[in-house]
């Protein structure tokens, strides 16, 4: 096996078809990210006739793209079929708009946009370039669906996601047990290549705590965050296993409670008018870093 860490793409999609209508109960953090990207974009100047909310979910951040961009059309688009039944079903805004042009329902992978070249003017991604085996190839996509002058905003997990939890599963070291996040600094990498200029990043660290290691279990069961890794152990866990899984988590409880660790990069760039390079042909990007 080449690579124990790629993602077996069937299983993310049937993972958040299957975790669809418990999504929105569970989804604490990603709320609260949504709501953090939403204040970013008090900061930028921008009128999109189109916006793509890439990974999409069960459709908040598309209502609320809606609501600020109040006309712009929005595509709501997502990996999982069954996010987007829950998004036709559970917002009462959406009907409003599907069929008048407003919005529309699509369902796609952010790793091939079945969308024109130039098209629309925001791409927006919440909690999703995670799931993606090809991070050069997402912004390659996203740059080229983007008009030029347009936005590309985005949040990803860092390396230190579920640190506790990959530390403890060391317990079975011959199989993948939580996925590869990838370095601020590459992803910045990343969208130089694709042609974005001077990209923005910065990291913020957030910490759920638990009762025990099972609960940490369920909560990401309940979201659709099944470990979609080609090195994954086929089928259930021994009693063993957990054991021990348990034993190395509660290394790390403090004050009665497990933590969960969270690092997320949130990153916007834009797609130049024109390519835009210094003397040396290199591109500068901007990072920040916050705890």
């Amino acid at each position: 096996m080449s690579d124990a860490y790629h993602l077996d793409k069937a299983r993310v999609r049937a993972s958040f078809d299957h975790a669809a209508r418990s999504y929105d109960a569970a989804a604490v953090l990603q709320k609260e990210v949504r709501e953090r990207m939403l204040s970013r974009l008090d900061f930028v100047k921008i009128a999109p006739q189109t916006i793509v909310d890439a990974g999409c979910g069960t459709g908040h951040a598309s209502r609320a793209l809606a609501e600020r961009f109040a006309a712009s059309r929005v595509i709501s688009l997502d990996i999982a079929l069954g996010m987007l039944q829950v998004a036709r079903t559970a917002q009462p805004w959406l009907q409003r708009f599907l069929g008048r042009a407003r919005s529309s329902l699509l369902c796609a992978d952010i790793e091939n946009l079945p969308l024109k070249d130039a098209s629309a003017g925001l791409v927006w991604s919440n909690l999703v370039v995670q799931w993606c085996n090809d991070l050069d190839g997402v912004f390659r996509e996203s740059h080229r669906v983007l008009q030029s002058g347009g936005l590309l905003m985005f949040s990803t997990f860092g390396p230190d996601t579920l640190k506790e939890l990959r530390q403890a599963a060391t317990a079975d070291p011959d199989y993948v047990h939580v996925s590869r996040f990838i370095d601020m600094h590459d992803i910045g990498d990343a969208l130089v290549r694709a042609g974005f200029t001077a990209p923005v990043l910065d990291v913020e660290h957030f910490m759920l705590t638990y009762d025990d290691v099972m609960n940490v279990m369920h909560d990401l069961k309940a979201i659709g965050a099944h470990n979609a890794a080609e090195g994954r152990r086929r089928g259930l866990e021994g009693k063993g296993f957990l054991r021990k899984l348990t034993e190395g988590y509660e290394r790390f409880r403090a004050n009665g409670k497990l933590p969960a660790t969270f690092e997320v990069v949130y990153g916007h760039a834009w797609k130049p008018e024109t390519r835009i390079q210094s003397a040396d042909g290199s591109m500068p990007i901007t990072i920040h870093k916050r705890k």
